[in-house]
């Protein structure tokens, strides 16, 4: 059995992919061959039914219109939701606990970060200042989590076993212990202005694309500080500058961007108020990402029944 690994990313990435999956689809009952979506001819592509795919192109998709399915090794997916060569075929993100894990992971260290005044004390070792600040512990620390997905309820879980006070927001109710919920556009605002750290984890969709604008990020407590892990589209990044510039906010740390690698000339890299990763807080694992792949296809083969695929009316 042939299956495609159409992708657009790295050579030195692609060729670990593909090293890996190999090895996982060594254990299907049935033998499987992998290969890179470019190496297989037109007349071989019109006939495949399923292909892992990173990053791909609509051009390259198209190459094979008898797709069923197909299987990313991305948990984000909103730019595939977007290619009409995909309307019609069920797309499967990449359901990780390994990404929850290391999300979470991130989510409180940068958290940690905030609550401990580390940009404070950064700025006065540039300016040979010494002063301490008085401690805030982490149940006075209010942090609220936009998005109770897999990722939402990972960090919320590690962030209460460090103590913190927590709150959540989604567009739908949820009971998560040891957290105040708020569903609904209509008590957004009630969470926003209540928090001293905000997080935001939520998928780019058509309800949530620009969900934090200018008059959202004035609705939040004064002097808060903003961690975004979500996706870029979901945040003004011109009004988060302004807000940063009046003091309103007092500190954002951001890992996602509209444009990546982010332009040289972006005025993010250079503001004093902006901690700027180069998307690293929610890396996927090669290992564990591609078991899952491979169960998901052992399931259709020997059962018949695809995995759970994203709906494109909600985009997540």
């Amino acid at each position: 059995m042939l299956i495609p690994f159409i992708a657009d990313i790295d050579p030195e990435e692609e060729r670990i992919w593909l090293h890996t999956l190999t090895a996982a689809l060594q254990s299907l009952p049935v033998a499987i061959e992998l290969r890179p979506s470019r190496q297989i001819a037109d007349r071989d592509a019109r006939d495949l039914q399923y292909a892992i795919v990173a990053n791909p192109t609509p051009a390259e998709l198209r190459r094979f219109p008898a797709l069923v399915w197909v299987q990313s090794l991305w948990a984000g997916v909103e730019k595939m939701m977007k290619m009409p060569e995909l309307a019609n075929i069920a797309v499967v993100r990449m359901t990780d606990p390994e990404l929850a894990r290391v999300m979470a992971e991130a989510v409180l260290a940068w958290t940690l970060y905030l609550q401990r005044d580390m940009p404070a004390y950064l700025r006065q070792q540039r300016e040979h200042r010494w002063q301490q600040h008085l401690y805030r512990a982490p149940a006075k620390c209010r942090v609220g989590v936009l998005g109770t997905g897999n990722l939402g309820r990972a960090a919320l879980e590690r962030l209460r076993a460090n103590g913190y006070a927590l709150s959540s927001w989604s567009r739908s109710a949820s009971q998560i212990d040891g957290v105040q919920h708020h569903a609904g556009l209509e008590r957004l605002s009630e969470l926003l202005g209540q928090c001293d750290i905000l997080v935001n984890l939520l998928p780019l969709t058509p309800d949530t694309a620009g969900l934090l604008d200018a008059e959202r990020l004035a609705q939040c407590k004064p002097g808060a500080a903003l961690i975004n892990f979500g996706r870029a589209g979901t945040m003004d990044y011109a009004a988060l500058r302004q807000a940063l510039d009046s003091g309103h906010l007092s500190h954002a740390v951001l890992d996602v961007f509209d444009t990546e690698p982010l332009p040289a000339d972006s005025p993010l890299w250079d503001h004093p108020a902006i901690t700027l990763l180069p998307h690293i807080s929610g890396p996927t694992d090669f290992a564990s990402a591609s078991r899952i792949a491979c169960d998901n296809l052992e399931h259709y083969l020997c059962a018949g029944c695809l995995p759970e695929a994203v709906d494109f009316a909600r985009g997540y």
